[in-house]
């Protein structure tokens, strides 16, 4: 998969797209800071595909990349393919540049880049990657499926995602979405971040780290360290990632840590 990874993520980076690796097989990222690492620069991309051949190649979504409507496939759960029906009918994804397939069955509709904020509509199986998210691309695998291009269109425009919302669930538009209790999630991410193997250690205490002063700024973080510890990082190695954490959120306020990419 090497030379086609590089090809793609050369070809993306020629369009202005930002790219990044992430880990083979999977959707989180292979560099210390994820999406915020993702650059157009040659030099850097070919350095990063040719060292590893495995990686996934991932797009940072939002200007100057392009916005991504995530469509979810859940098998018996239910999907998202009603709702795009819906979108197409009215003439809201007219805009659409590209469709691709993804491993699960799902799809990935692209359109130009804005400065939106990420959505998500759980009941239509709906996400929506803008600032501060993350898709992964062609041929790219999670599964030992990959994501596939169905087909380019000649569309130039983008996606109201408001639109969107007002459309398939008119009375979410001016609600605020509920999110999970700063203890919660706190301790939901702990368990995550103990139960990390050798090899991701640093960046999933990272990633962890980043969501949960997404929450709250000023978090205590001592439970994820612990969970580090647990997990086999030493105490120069914890206060190094968490340190660099509360740095880049400090540097980026209004842009979310690492946004998980869609279950599809």
């Amino acid at each position: 998969m090497t030379n086609a990874t590089l090809r793609q993520a050369l070809a993306c980076a020629g369009r202005g797209w930002p790219v990044f690796p992430c880990q083979p097989g999977k959707k989180i990222p292979a560099t210390r800071h994820g999406y915020l690492d993702a650059t157009t620069d040659p030099e850097q991309i070919t350095g990063w595909f040719s060292r590893h051949p495995g990686w996934n190649l991932a797009i940072a979504t939002g200007a100057p990349g392009p916005d991504v409507l995530d469509v979810d496939q859940h098998g018996p759960a239910g999907n998202g393919f009603g709702a795009l029906a819906r979108l197409r009918a009215t003439g809201l994804l007219d805009g659409a540049t590209a469709y691709i397939s993804t491993p699960s069955g799902g799809l990935h509709a692209y359109f130009t880049g804005s400065d939106q904020r990420n959505g998500h509509l759980p009941d239509c199986h709906l996400d929506f990657r803008s600032k501060g998210g993350y898709i992964l691309t062609p041929p790219s695998q999670v599964g030992g499926r990959p994501y596939q291009l169905i087909n380019t269109l000649d569309g130039r425009g983008g996606l109201d995602w408001q639109a969107v919302i007002g459309l398939l669930e008119p009375g979410r538009q001016h609600q605020r979405p509920a999110l999970p209790g700063p203890a919660h999630q706190m301790s939901r991410l702990a368990r995550w971040v103990a139960a990390q193997p050798e090899g991701n250690r640093n960046a999933g205490l990272f990633w962890a780290a980043s969501r949960a002063l997404e929450t709250e700024p000023a978090a205590d973080l001592s439970p994820l360290a612990a969970a580090a510890r647990q997990a086999g990082l030493t105490e120069p190695e914890i206060t190094r990632t968490l340190d660099s954490a509360r740095r880049t959120r400090q540097a980026h306020p209004g842009t979310p840590g690492w946004q998980a990419e869609g279950a599809s």
